[in-house]
């Protein structure tokens, strides 16, 4: 089997932050538990400040955790992972996901797991992912995506007119329900459900993928994440741009929405362990 092979490493990690997944109060025996086996390794470690107040603990804003820490946690499901590595990406801090959720493509480790990876820590034994993220812009709202930008119709009673432009040239006219414009890692999140390709995590590629297209000639398109990429809504009611379906934009006809590739990359934390094609064999349930 091929080994991935990783030579960033973490010097001489002490300080981890945490971040608790929103309105989870129940999660405060979780974060104990988390806390006692990381300081008893000696590694000191740091609640965002939403997390805190949510279990009556003192904490930090997220800026000032990641000027603290030498990477973050996110304990909880894709989403709480998503708005992580959003929120941080610019400290460029590496994120490690506890999965405390069902599906989890993107959360690394379930709890029972941990013990045996902060020893694998100590002792350099982990990976650091660096995935590609996407800028968009509308108007003078400007945004980052981790899986998906996701320009949608306003209303469910009609479809909508989007033109599409590559680096200022005409490429092609979406009409339906929307366009999805995913990463490689958000490829197995929205993209995959309307039938998109699957795109391996470390690739620089947008994919731009029509929503329930009227045209049967409209397909997913796989791109160089070197272009730019525009799109004009045509339609008079006007659209909605969703980011990473956490984040929501609203744009009138003949405003464009611009995409680039973001000049920084999440570092996500990973098991060394972990390989990405058992992923998607244990989550889609592949040969069963």
């Amino acid at each position: 089997m091929r080994i991935e092979k990783n030579f960033e490493q973490l010097d001489n990690v002490k300080n981890v932050g945490i971040v608790l997944r929103p309105s989870s109060p129940e999660l405060k025996s979780t974060y104990l538990k988390i806390k006692e086996l990381f300081e008893n390794e000696k590694i000191n470690v740091f609640l965002e400040e939403n997390s805190a107040q949510m279990i009556s603990d003192n904490g930090y804003s997220l800026e000032e955790l990641c000027l603290k820490v030498d990477f973050l946690i996110s304990v909880g499901g894709d989403g709480t992972l998503l708005s992580v590595v959003r929120k941080s990406f610019n400290f460029e801090k590496p994120v490690l996901g506890i999965n405390l959720g069902t599906l989890g493509f993107l959360t690394d480790i379930c709890m029972e797991q941990l013990p045996k990876f902060i020893e694998d820590l100590k002792n350099n034994i982990y990976k650091i992912d660096n995935r590609m993220l996407i800028e968009g812009s509308v108007n003078l709202n400007k945004f980052v995506a981790f899986n998906d930008i996701v320009i949608s119709r306003k209303s469910i009673s009609s479809m909508i007119k989007i033109k599409a432009k590559i680096d200022g040239k005409a490429f092609n006219t979406y009409y339906g329900d929307g366009v999805i414009i995913s990463t490689p890692t958000g490829s197995t999140a929205y993209n995959l459900s309307v039938g998109g390709p699957i795109v391996y995590p470390l690739t620089k590629a947008f994919i731009v993928t029509p929503v329930a297209p009227h045209s049967l000639t409209q397909r997913p398109l796989v791109m160089p994440a070197d272009f730019e990429i525009e799109f004009k809504i045509v339609d008079t009611q006007g659209a909605v741009v969703i980011v990473d379906g956490q984040d929501i934009y609203e744009v009138e006809q003949n405003q464009s929405i611009k995409i680039n590739i973001a000049n920084k990359k999440a570092k996500m934390l990973h098991r060394i362990q972990r390989n990405y094609f058992e992923v998607l064999n244990e989550k889609l349930r592949w040969g069963n």
